[in-house]
């Protein structure tokens, strides 16, 4: 059973930064498309960020690139978020996932994944 576990979260100001982890069991992450995904209150969830597992390239959504970092560290089987700069926007629920896909790139939908996290609350005070 794949099991994703996030953690990391917490409450900060407004320029602050967070690393948010994504641990796995059950699934061998370094050979699955990781993502980052976040739902803040009233909002759809949304893609943030992934990691191909074919080719490494990582993506980024708009609004976080040149503020979020997306990283793997394989032998830990796990996935980090570190997140600088951080603004009141970025407040909502960060989840992970992980989906085979041995195909160059990676997709940042909803519906692209199979597995999930439970997700970690982060908040952003101005």
């Amino acid at each position: 059973e794949v099991q994703l576990v996030e953690s990391g979260g917490g409450l900060v100001q407004a320029g602050g930064s967070l690393r948010l982890s994504c641990a796995g069991s059950g699934v061998t992450l370094a050979d699955y498309d990781i993502a980052w995904f976040r739902q803040a209150p009233g909002k759809e969830r949304e893609g943030v960020s992934c990691i191909s597992s074919s080719d490494g390239k990582i993506y980024y959504v708009e609004s976080v690139k040149g503020r979020f970092t997306m990283s793997k560290h394989n032998a830990r089987n796990t996935a980090y978020l570190e997140m600088n700069n951080l603004k009141p926007e970025d407040t909502a629920v960060y989840y992970c996932a992980a989906d085979f896909a041995p195909i160059l790139g990676c997709a940042m939908g909803t519906t692209d994944y199979g597995s999930w996290g439970q997700g970690t609350q982060v908040t952003v005070s101005s």
